[in-house]
């Protein structure tokens, strides 16, 4: 067995603020199948240190501060790691530090290259929760083909499509188009959510929503898998990424390639047009993770609703939209990790009115701004139509525009003057239930 590289240390804080990523430098030779990493600190668990690495290549994975341990093979990796060859030369493990003890954090990192095959090498994987790079299914049980296709076993490990879903709503929309149902912010097993993609797909399908997009941390591990479940599951899972740092967080959408976290913000939006991709600014007012990038262009889509906007009468959210850039597109997004935590997958709904049902007829629709938003998929929902306002399951509600209160709604179908500026959908007492740009 090739020999372990091990880097020890203690981390203060005048290294935390020279450099908050930090690279050890790990030599592996040719004819290695697999490579293993592990990493073991003592910090706050409030904040975790974060772990990646970097190839000969380039990217090969990230799992910020969600694992102390991966393994990187050509058959599969764990989940936020890039499956593939193990190329010979020098890679670099990736550190990344937030808030370092007084007293310092000391550390040690291990890496250590390995060349075995068969059932040693599944037993390898299945031990740091590897994946199969195209169903997305553990690599458990039995030996993977060579092809690199999951196992038996592993198929079967995936969860049944769901027997019924609720139907679609029938809402009106301009000629060809069909209003979907989405949401834009959801994450799993790749980074800090609990569900795998397949999990992730079937819940989606229960809980009668057309897409979703799967934005994992700083990763794009999850991608390879994602047109087969959504075959699977019937629901179309959006390529994505939340380009996560400690000065803000973006979603980008669409198969556009690792989006490097480490170069500056205004980047980030280059490489997502390069790559036919829309950014969106994340959760932009959320404590300490709001976003306060310099951006001398502003990105199309801006997450006007998250699960942070705890009151729904507070009007923090549009000042921010109207101050930042009136003209971005408004989305929405659970945030999805796990239940119990955040809001529900699908809440807020981001509606989008598509040619299609594929990953680009819902880019389309989001970058010609044919959005709305709901606070759930079955609750009221205001859209434009043409020329004209639409609300729907909003009887008894207030209709408001960008000067404030227009109308009352009556009925449960609604036609209404398209006054140009945003419009919502208010409680009585102000809270907002639905909004369209």
């Amino acid at each position: 067995m090739p020999p372990e590289t091990t880097h020890t240390g203690t981390f203060s804080i005048d290294d935390r603020i020279a450099a908050p990523l930090r690279y050890f430098p790990v030599e592996v030779p040719a004819g290695t199948s697999a490579l293993r990493v592990r990493l073991s600190y003592q910090g706050n668990p409030a904040a975790p240190v974060d772990l990646g690495i970097f190839g000969p290549g380039g990217f090969r994975g990230w799992s910020g501060g969600e694992r102390d341990s991966f393994v990187i093979a050509e058959l599969g990796s764990t989940p936020g790691y890039l499956t593939g060859p193990v190329t010979p030369g020098e890679w670099q493990v990736a550190v990344g530090l937030h808030l370092v003890p007084a007293d310092g954090l000391p550390y040690t990192v291990t890496a250590q290259p390995l060349a075995v095959t068969g059932d040693a090498l599944t037993r390898e994987l299945a031990a740091h929760a590897a994946v199969d790079p195209l169903s997305g299914a553990a690599l458990a049980g039995t030996a993977p083909p060579a092809t690199g296709t999951a196992s038996t076993a592993a198929v079967l490990a995936l969860p049944p499509a769901p027997a019924a879903r609720p139907a679609r709503r029938p809402l009106p929309a301009p000629d060809g188009l069909t209003w979907l149902a989405g949401d834009l912010h959801a994450h799993t097993v790749h980074s800090d959510g609990v569900m795998s993609v397949a999990e992730l797909a079937a819940h989606a399908a229960e809980r009668g929503l057309d897409f979703v997009a799967v934005t994992d941390h700083n990763t794009v591990s999850h991608h390879a898998c994602l047109g087969q479940l959504s075959a699977r599951y019937a629901v179309t899972l959006l390529p994505g990424q939340e380009v996560t740092t400690e000065l803000g967080h973006a979603g980008v959408l669409g198969d556009t390639g690792w989006i490097d976290f480490r170069t500056p913000a205004a980047s980030w939006l280059t490489a997502a047009e390069a790559g036919g991709g829309l950014m969106s600014v994340n959760h932009p007012f959320a404590g300490p993770h709001s976003w306060v990038h310099p951006m001398p262009r502003k990105p199309p889509l801006l997450e006007v609703w998250h699960w942070s906007w705890l009151d729904l009468s507070w009007t923090t959210p549009l000042s921010w939209w109207q101050a930042w850039d009136s003209s971005a597109i408004p989305v929405g997004g659970s945030d999805w990790h796990r239940p119990g935590s955040d809001a529900p997958l699908g809440t807020p709904t981001t509606w989008v009115a598509c040619a299609d049902a594929s990953v680009a007829g819902v880019l389309d629709g989001l970058r010609a701004g044919r959005v709305s938003i709901s606070g759930s998929r079955d609750g009221a929902v205001l859209l434009r139509d043409g020329g004209e306002l639409v609300a729907a399951g909003a009887d008894g509600l207030v209709l408001a525009g960008p000067q404030g209160p227009v109308r009352r709604v009556t009925g449960d179908l609604v036609r209404l003057p398209g006054a140009p500026g945003y419009h919502r959908l208010l409680t009585i007492t102000g809270t907002t239930v639905a909004l369209t740009p």
